[in-house]
């Protein structure tokens, strides 16, 4: 059961990676030759550049889709909150495993947020994002937060 859940898990993650790849690819040629590739706090662009910026952040998710990837499969690479023993060591690889795929999917819903917004605003400066940047980093927050206290739990 477990390893069909993990394995459910990153067909959806490589999905994410696909998709965004996908977005990026089919509305790049809509693209003007200058988009904002940064923001301030406020959602303004406050730097431009060539639009082959665009497939920055593709590509930086499928770094992270490799490293989470060899982390989650190697889990001795992983640094955990507690001292790893025999009674432990399958709880705290589950955690690691789980919250490893789950940080992945909340970073690639917010690359997916942040390019939907580079090319809205790209087009409107207006626009605002679907999701604040404020509540994704709270997600990443709550979650390594959730990770801890599950783990203390399995000591």
């Amino acid at each position: 059961m477990k390893d069909a859940f993990l394995v459910i898990f990153d067909v959806f993650n490589f999905g994410l990676l696909v998709f965004l790849w996908g977005f990026t690819v089919k509305h790049f040629v809509a693209l003007p030759q200058t988009i904002p590739v940064h923001f301030d706090f406020d959602g303004k662009a406050d730097r431009f550049g060539n639009r082959k910026y665009s497939f920055l952040l593709p590509v930086m998710l499928t770094v992270f889709y490799l490293i989470f990837t060899w982390v989650s499969r190697d889990a001795g690479a992983a640094n955990f909150p507690v001292e790893i023993t025999e009674e432990n060591k399958y709880a705290q690889f589950l955690i690691m495993e789980i919250f490893i795929r789950w940080l992945y999917v909340l970073i690639a819903l917010i690359f997916l947020n942040s390019q939907d917004y580079t090319f809205r605003y790209s087009f409107d400066e207006k626009v605002k994002p679907k999701v604040p940047l404020a509540i994704s980093f709270l997600a990443v927050i709550g979650s390594l937060v959730i990770a801890f206290i599950f783990a203390g739990l399995f000591k």
